[in-house]
């Protein structure tokens, strides 16, 4: 049995009520903010739980991530076949990548890379780093 819910996000019910999201189409790498790719690369590792995503996140970003902001991307990105949740507990869930998350978070990689790869003479490279100043000069 389908239900539908926001934006169009196919689910199947499950017996015991609960929801399993089925991909309603193909995500591009584009389709997703900053935010949810950094999600990607953290659960790229190895899958985690809620808090320790959350951590992870914190670490990265050197500030505080609240529940509210947390939550609804992982739900968006389950909703989107991109990463799973699973209940470890009645208070923990766990987030895996799907092939098709590990796929767009590789595509999004490979984008970022592609002017450091493909040899862009202008694109900063690790062994002719310049600093920027946040007045534009270099120095």
């Amino acid at each position: 049995m389908s239900n539908t819910h926001n934006q169009g996000e196919k689910h199947s019910l499950r017996t015991d009520g609960g929801t399993v999201a089925e991909p309603t189409d193909s995500v591009h790498a584009s389709d997703l903010t900053a935010f949810q790719h950094t999600i990607l690369r953290v659960l790229a590792d190895e899958a985690r739980y809620g808090l320790a995503i959350k951590r992870e996140l914190e670490d990265y970003y050197s500030k505080e991530i609240n529940h509210g902001r947390l939550y609804p991307n992982l739900d968006r990105l389950v909703d989107d076949g991109l990463v799973t949740k699973r209940e470890l507990d009645k208070r923990t869930n766990e987030y895996e990548l799907t092939e098709g998350g590990r796929e767009v978070y590789v595509a999004y990689v490979d984008y970022l890379a592609a002017p450091i790869v493909d040899g862009d003479e202008t694109a900063p490279s690790a062994t002719n780093a310049t600093t920027v100043r946040t007045d534009g000069g270099a120095e």
